[in-house]
């Protein structure tokens, strides 16, 4: 797959238009939490600016559901990025408008202009209800770069529908094609053995990709809340674990896949269990054998499972991993998802964490140095892998 890149484009005294995201989680003082997604735009931004480029960033924060709400404003994005950047960074009113339309005219080589929040618009998660919206947006820049992974699977003004104003002059950011680059390699020719383990809530916001992961890897493993609905396909009590009913019939179906297809499926071997998820909740523990009791919720992967699971990973040469096992975000819950991710950081492979919920509990583990690839999207990342393309990719190559 080849994306058009910023090699393509002259940025010299021109104004471009960048997608980014800017989605940092803020604390109830609009202070950023996590400048993470904002490091990671840096590095094209300074290309651009290198260049003697003018930069108008757009990105979105939030769900403020198309409506203007202060909580949900780019500022604190604006002000971080300008320490980081050493410069001033001009931050508009909105994302269109005469005002905005008059900032962007007037800015100057080297400058760097940060649109307000693109969600103040229902226009730009739906289109198709104003048109006309993207179209202004375009009308800011000569040029335009998506390097907005993370919203990539997206069909949205900003990320979609803009690309066909720009026709030649359009090109994806480093992060983006950084992103597109490895995960596309990585699955299409794998070193092996290969492994994936998935793990997570439901099998619904899975199911694409573990039917994609089956007729790629060598072994596939299972961790989280999506395992009760295996366990309940199989006839096995789950107690009040969560699970998903009406897939249960497609996890049977999954189960059989692997089965003709001799791709070994691996399930928890043991289930740490409380009455109720609570920091001092007392555990129990539970086997596939005897099933959950009644009252009992699982909330991670039991010590019989850790160990199975981390043999089993010790010969990988590419291992895959989306979801975390268990309650990671309780403290005493996340001993799954913490010993696997040691181990995981351990091997000799090439070892990719597919963004979601998994980053954070990798960064805080101290394992995310020690990956070969962390992704910036979660949705992004699983849709590119089960579908090989995505919607952002189609509309920065369409002519």
């Amino acid at each position: 797959m080849k994306l058009p890149t910023l090699d393509h484009l002259n940025f010299a005294n021109q104004k471009t238009l960048v997608r980014l995201d800017l989605n940092v989680p803020l604390d109830a003082e609009q202070n950023i939490v996590d400048e993470t997604r904002i490091r990671a735009a840096l590095p094209t931004i300074k290309a651009i600016l290198a260049q003697g480029g003018s930069l108008i960033i757009m990105s979105h924060l939030g769900r403020p559901k198309g409506k203007v709400d202060p909580k949900y404003s780019l500022k604190p994005c604006a002000e971080a990025l300008g320490k980081l950047l050493g410069q001033e960074v001009q931050m508009a009113p909105d994302c269109i408008g005469e005002q905005t339309r008059q900032m962007a005219a007037n800015l100057q080589p080297g400058q760097v202009l940060v649109l307000e929040n693109l969600r103040f618009h229902e226009a730009e998660t739906k289109p198709e209800k104003d048109p006309s919206f993207a179209k202004e947006l375009a009308t800011l820049a000569d040029l335009y770069v998506n390097d907005a992974f993370g919203t990539a699977h997206r069909k949205h003004s900003s990320t979609y529908t803009l690309c066909d104003y720009f026709n030649h002059q359009k090109a994806a950011g480093l992060l983006m094609e950084k992103e597109v680059h490895f995960l596309t390699n990585a699955f299409e020719e794998p070193k092996r053995p290969f492994y994936a383990l998935v793990g997570g809530a439901k099998i619904s916001t899975k199911l694409g990709v573990i039917y994609s992961l089956l007729s790629k890897v060598d072994a596939l493993f299972i961790g989280g809340a999506m395992a009760y609905t295996f366990f309940k396909a199989q006839g096995i009590s789950i107690g009040t674990s969560l699970f998903e009913p009406n897939l249960v019939e497609e996890a049977n179906r999954i189960l059989e896949l692997s089965k003709q297809k001799q791709i070994p499926l691996y399930l928890p071997q043991d289930i740490v269990c409380v009455q109720e998820p609570a920091l001092d909740a007392p555990t129990q523990i539970f086997t596939p054998h005897t099933g959950i009791a009644d009252g009992y919720e699982g909330v991670d992967i039991g010590p019989k499972t850790i160990a199975l699971y981390c043999e089993k990973f010790s010969n990988a040469k590419t291992f895959f991993w989306n979801g975390p096992v268990g309650l990671y975000e309780m403290r005493p819950f996340a001993q799954g998802t913490r010993s696997l991710l040691a181990k995981v950081a351990q091997l000799s492979a090439s070892t990719i964490i597919g963004g979601g919920d998994l980053v954070a509990a990798c960064q805080a583990t101290g394992a995310s140095e020690k990956m070969t690839h962390i992704s910036t999207g979660g949705g992004a990342c699983l849709e590119l892998i089960e579908k090989g393309t995505l919607p952002t990719i189609q509309a920065l190559l369409k002519k």
